[in-house]
């Protein structure tokens, strides 16, 4: 099967957006500056995609998702490459999300990859962001 995106995907992972127990597809459009969100069937095939904006030359290339405000409900959060920040779309649990939220990192950054995880381990999550442009790290606990 194969399912079109916008301008050049270069990142995916998956989760259930829409709390009906069937994992779902997010995949960060590069090109387009958007992510979009595939909802699943349960039996192998999806919904033609939903997108969502990163903000204008934003360049998302990295996607991971998590409950980060704590709410029961998933959470995407992106690595926009092209305007040095990190985005996070904050979940209603009906495939829906609120405004883009922005964490702004250093000019020339270049934020590359990012993981989550409790890394203090109080309970909630945060996130690590790897940076090209600046070959460092940035990690934020529990910003959301």
């Amino acid at each position: 099967m194969t399912y079109a995106t916008d301008a050049s995907p270069c990142s995916v992972a998956v989760g259930d957006f829409n709390n009906d127990a069937i994992l779902d597809i997010v995949v960060m459009n590069l090109g387009s500056d958007n992510v979009g969100i595939f909802l699943g069937w349960g039996n192998g095939s999806f919904s033609n995609q939903t997108t969502f904006t990163t903000g204008l030359n934003s360049q998302p290339n990295a996607v991971a998702v998590g409950d980060f405000n704590n709410d029961t409900f998933l959470d995407i959060i992106v690595a926009n490459y092209g305007t040095n920040n990190i985005g996070v779309l904050l979940g209603h649990g009906n495939s829906s999300f609120a405004s883009i939220k922005f964490f702004s990192i250093s000019y020339g950054s270049l934020p590359f990859s990012i993981l989550v995880g409790d890394l203090d381990n109080d309970g909630k999550l945060d996130f690590v962001v790897a940076n090209e442009g600046a070959d460092n790290l940035n990690i934020f606990l529990q910003t959301c």
